[in-house]
């Protein structure tokens, strides 16, 4: 046998071929995951067992002839607020505690359809409500290019997993940056699809309008076979596209970029990028203008307010899809006198303070006499920011920015201000309230040696081009 390659396309073409086993591919990751799990922390739970009996059936299957489906052995890590059927699904949080979903979330589904091996459940910041996975109840996920770094969030987990090796691929939610922003601070690829593109049916709600799964993955083509697998309409979302979807093509992942027209969004290159971070995004545009695309500055003038909005929707939307925890139904329950003491004693101590604050938020702009002032005026913004990311899209087939302000900061550093921990995501959060896809993708090092990812934008549906640009900035990258 073949040592056991190392993306996700190589090993699912090894595994179809016989050039490797699925249970050797299991073995060669749960080595992985022994070696470094305990100083990073990436797991919430690791599902060797389930993991194991899983390889067996598919080598089972390819001895008796079968087909194989894409991922066929391929090792993937789940962001623990997707459910998992019979298996505990915590978003990382004490009111979840013992909760066992009696169902998969469709793109486990997909994903086990296709061959895929889940191996393990990812830490993350509690109920996906942070940029550091720090707010996890379950003790904060460490970085593995610099354990005295945050990895991101709030699926720190997930991009630790694919950055150590521990799987080919992962998923996480996206609602505000949580794929892009961790994927640039640990220096792998990360995906925000469309919104609707991915089924959300089993994804514990954060924010509605605005959460949506995507993959994390060690290249760009690992990512667009993932995002094939999982992509498609699901009639248990109905917030999922009806229509069709254009898969991602060998021809979209040749990095060919001749005659496209390409925006560096000027509002995303102020106050708060880090010179470091400039840097790699102004060379990156050089190597894509190198390569042949037509690349100059724009203005996306409301995308300035998106923080601001995305700080009034998400929260509102947390407050509404976070009143179920109540204790009678599922998780945590703390007993008292009468029925409402119940219901705060249990939210008292099955909520962190991170996602107490955002419930207060919420809550207190969803409240009779400020609805209007907050709510109601963010989502106006909202369209504004959608109208002008429309307009540039007529001028550009896709737009550029930092993914992250600054490389990977250090534990505790924005703990204690939530406005600089907000601020992480001034770059990825647009993408969200307008419902466009993003990537971020690895490209060198800040001036510390910590990864830089720079962010590719696209309209609605604009995956294919998204990947093409993806790729080139991968086969230029530092």
């Amino acid at each position: 046998m073949s040592p056991t390659p190392s993306t996700a396309v190589d090993i699912a073409a090894a595994v179809r071929a016989g050039d490797v086993s699925a249970a050797e591919v299991v073995e060669t990751h749960l080595a992985a995951i022994d070696a470094r799990e305990a100083e990073l922390h990436a797991c919430n739970a690791v599902l060797a067992d389930q993991a194991r009996a899983a390889a067996t059936r598919i080598d089972a299957a390819r001895a008796a002839g079968e087909t194989l489906g894409p991922l066929a052995g391929v090792p993937v890590a789940l962001k623990d607020n997707m459910c998992t059927r019979g298996i505990p699904t915590t978003c990382s949080s004490k009111i979840l505690e013992g909760w066992r979903p009696p169902y998969d979330a469709t793109v486990v589904t997909k994903l086990q359809e296709a061959g895929a091996i889940v191996i393990a459940k990812t830490n993350l910041d509690e109920f996906a409500m942070g940029s550091s996975t720090e707010n996890s109840a379950f003790g904060p996920t460490k970085n593995p290019h610099d354990i005295t770094k945050v990895p991101g969030g709030s699926s720190g987990g997930s991009a630790v997993a694919v950055a150590a090796g521990f799987a080919p691929i992962a998923l996480g939610s996206d609602t505000g940056g949580s794929i892009r922003q961790p994927a640039a601070l640990c220096g792998v690829v990360g995906l925000k699809p469309t919104y609707g593109a991915v089924s959300r049916y089993g994804l514990v709600a954060f924010a509605s309008s605005l959460d949506q799964i995507g993959p994390f993955a060690g290249t760009v083509a690992d990512a667009a076979a993932t995002y094939n697998v999982i992509a498609g309409h699901d009639r248990r979302d109905s917030t999922s596209y009806m229509e069709p979807l254009t898969p991602i093509s060998e021809a979209d992942l040749a990095g060919d970029v001749s005659g496209m027209r390409v925006g560096i969004i000027s509002e995303l290159l102020g106050e708060g990028i880090a010179d470091d971070v400039k840097r790699r995004l102004t060379e990156a545009a050089d190597a894509l203008s190198a390569a042949g695309a037509k690349v100059e500055e724009t203005s996306v003038p409301a995308c300035i307010y998106g923080l601001s909005a995305y700080y009034l929707i998400a929260p509102a939307e947390a407050s509404s899809n976070l009143a179920r925890y109540d204790g009678v139904r599922y998780g945590l329950r703390v007993d008292a006198d009468n029925i409402t003491g119940m219901y705060t004693a249990t939210r008292s101590a099955g909520f962190g303070p991170e996602v107490k604050r955002r419930i207060m938020l919420g809550t207190y702009a969803l409240s009779a006499g400020y609805y209007d002032a907050y709510y109601g005026k963010a989502l106006k913004v909202r369209s504004l920011i959608a109208r002008d990311f429309a307009t540039a899209y007529e001028k550009f087939d896709v737009l550029l920015s930092p993914t992250a302000p600054t490389t990977a900061f250090g534990f505790g550093a924005k703990t204690d201000n939530p406005l600089a921990m907000y601020l992480s995501d001034v770059c990825t959060i647009p993408s969200n309230l307008c419902g466009d896809p993003a990537i971020s993708v690895p490209f060198g090092t800040g001036d510390d040696g910590l990864p830089v990812g720079v962010q590719v934008l696209a309209p609605a549906l604009g995956e294919p081009a998204l990947f093409r640009v993806a790729a080139a900035l991968e086969g230029s990258a530092p």
